[in-house]
């Protein structure tokens, strides 16, 4: 089992390279002229001459199917860590035959192509750091770090003296998180799964629309998933959107839907399960630039709506055809019965009912707080409700914003990982901690009319007495744990801190896994390069770089029964 996620894994990462066979023959007086003679070196091919398209069928909306993670496995060859890109044919239009007499079609509103940055990739350099254990002092908090490293890699737990106890076997999984009953929740592109302590896959479900980012465990077993879906052109300028704003491929748009799973089967039979709750973000939208189109209103008179047409500077169409809010969070609090989200691309965190039916989340009314689907506290970006202005903005690229548990220092306040992006000159280039105390009213949120949602000051922040040494432009994470210190995860350096509530690092490590499956020892070089989209602030993005990391504590139900004994450092215990 363990071999086919492997290969699907592999697979993906391959191209399938065109093979174009160019032949000529000139004849002159019937006689074939003479080929040219071979050069003692090779020369470049020449480029793919241009392909008549040939005509075909697609069903409309349909995913493509998803093999089931229970069949047998297979290993394949690595993916080289540099390969070429394919050169992609000129294919020209196919000519439309139109009836005569016959009416034309409306047009389809078109929008301009958005021209894109051609996708370079920096040389591998290399830098010396040391890897696994860096600092382990006395007040850090004891447990079992899990990391996820991704891009195909297995999941590592290391005790608290950076010490490997437990390798999870299983590949291209993202998010993994060890339950209660000690089995591995994770999930792919379209699969959402469940495995045992050795890969052993339990139950799946295989979801029509592309998953991402975050899922999320929930006291009654259900399981929140992050979603998204298309609209056209034409369906996004009816709901108001600006052409300034959409790409020639529409918008993605980012929804929530509860699963819950089958798990009541025996091996293949446990497969499957019930979508019983969703949440649309496309259903609670305004716009202010289309007075014909029914969601049209003033913005700033409406923060529990979203507005179409808002976008960060140096974004704008080209992320939009991807992934409009870039949702890239998920919490969920059961004293509350509300989701916590964490829309990256406008810089806010978002808390919504989730007491709704289906339908009512769809709608303005109903809920423990009277208000439907609509958002019931925003924070980060008051511009993006046409609030303020950029000196009143707090959040920038945020990732895992969540409420504090019951019973740990904070409880009930809200811990986000500010990532403090830099895109085009925008923002501050440095990531910060960030702790605020929400303005609860019962099951709503207070704010002034024609005021941006507090609080104005966090509770508590975390930066580096340098501040440019602690940033991380992307992913990343943040925990707080029973001793009132707080794991914070560094995605871009595969670092994972504990900090004291003074900000002082009592625990380090360093992921020694690289993304290519090596795994270095102490002194080996780090490679490393500079993304194309962070070299404003010259960041490197160390090949050990990590989605997540997250601490159990040594008494968590999940861990109980499995072996625990440390093995050596990951190196170490790999290469015996």
């Amino acid at each position: 089992m363990t071999g086919f996620r492997k290969t699907a894994a592999k697979l993906r990462h391959w191209r399938i390279l065109p093979l174009v066979l160019i032949a000529f023959l000139t004849a002159c007086n019937g006689n074939a002229a003479a080929l040219p003679a071979v050069p003692s070196t090779i020369p470049t091919p020449a480029p793919a001459p241009t392909v008549a398209a040939t005509p075909q069928l697609t069903p409309t909306n349909t995913p493509a199917p998803t093999p089931s993670l229970l069949a047998a496995r297979a290993a394949v060859p690595p993916t080289p860590l540099n390969p070429a890109p394919a050169p992609t044919p000129t294919v020209a239009a196919t000519p439309q035959l139109t009836p005569t007499n016959t009416p034309a079609p409306t047009p389809t509103p078109t929008v301009a192509a958005i021209p894109q940055p051609t996708p370079t990739r920096k040389p591998l350099l290399t830098t010396v750091t040391p890897v696994g254990l860096v600092v382990n002092e006395p007040e850090a908090s004891a447990g079992y770090i899990l990391f996820d490293v991704g891009n195909g890699m297995n999941d590592y737990l290391v005790d608290h003296n950076g010490q490997l106890v437990h390798t999870y076997n299983l590949e291209n999984t993202a998010n993994p998180q060890i339950l209660e009953n000690g089995n591995l929740l994770a999930r792919d592109n379209h699969t959402v799964f469940e495995a045992d302590r050795d890969g052993n896959i339990l139950w799946q479900y295989t979801h029509p629309d592309r998953l991402h980012h975050d899922l999320l465990p929930m006291p009654n077993g259900n399981i929140l998933l992050l979603a998204n879906r298309k609209k056209t052109v034409a369906e996004s300028i009816a709901a108001g959107a600006s052409t300034d704003y959409i790409s020639n491929n529409g918008i993605n748009y980012d929804y929530i839907a509860e699963l819950q799973p089958n798990r009541s089967g025996v091996g293949e039979e446990r497969i499957g399960g019930e979508i019983v709750w969703e949440w649309h973000m496309w259903d609670h939208i305004i716009q202010d630039f289309d007075p014909d189109q029914p969601n049209y209103g003033k913005v700033s008179e409406h923060p529990e709506l979203i507005d179409i047409n808002f976008t960060l500077p140096g974004l704008a169409a080209r992320s939009r055809h991807r992934s409009w809010a870039h949702i890239n969070a998920i919490d969920y609090n059961p004293e509350l019965d509300q989701i916590m989200l964490s829309p990256r691309h406008f810089s806010e965190l978002w808390i919504i009912d989730h007491s709704t039916t289906t339908a009512q989340a769809a709608g303005h009314s109903g809920g423990n707080a009277g208000r439907g689907g609509d958002l019931l506290y925003r924070w980060g970006n008051p511009r993006a409700y046409g609030v303020g202005d950029q000196s009143d903005q707090q959040l920038f690229w945020q990732h895992q914003p969540h409420w504090i548990p019951e019973g740990l220092p904070g409880a009930g306040n809200i811990l986000v990982f500010n990532n403090g992006f830099e895109f085009d000159g925008y923002a501050r280039g440095y990531s910060s901690i960030v702790e605020l105390a929400p303005p609860a009213d019962g099951y709503n949120y207070r704010r002034s009319p024609g005021r941006a949602y507090g609080p104005a000051t966090p509770e508590w922040t975390y930066t580096a007495a340098t501040p440019t040494d602690f940033y991380a432009p992307g992913r990343s994470g943040v925990q707080r744990l029973p001793n009132g210190n707080t794991l914070i995860c560094v995605s871009n350096k595969g670092t994972v801190l504990e900090v004291t509530p003074d900000g002082e690092t009592v625990w380090k490590y360093i992921n020694p896994v690289l993304r290519d499956g090596r795994i270095l020892n102490h002194g080996d070089p780090m490679p490393y390069r500079v993304p194309r989209l962070w070299q404003s602030s010259n960041t490197p993005e160390w090949q050990n770089k990590l989605y997540r990391a997250h601490r159990y504590p040594p008494d968590y139900p999940g861990l109980q029964g499995l072996d625990l004994t440390p093995k050596g450092t990951v190196h170490a215990a790999i290469s015996r």
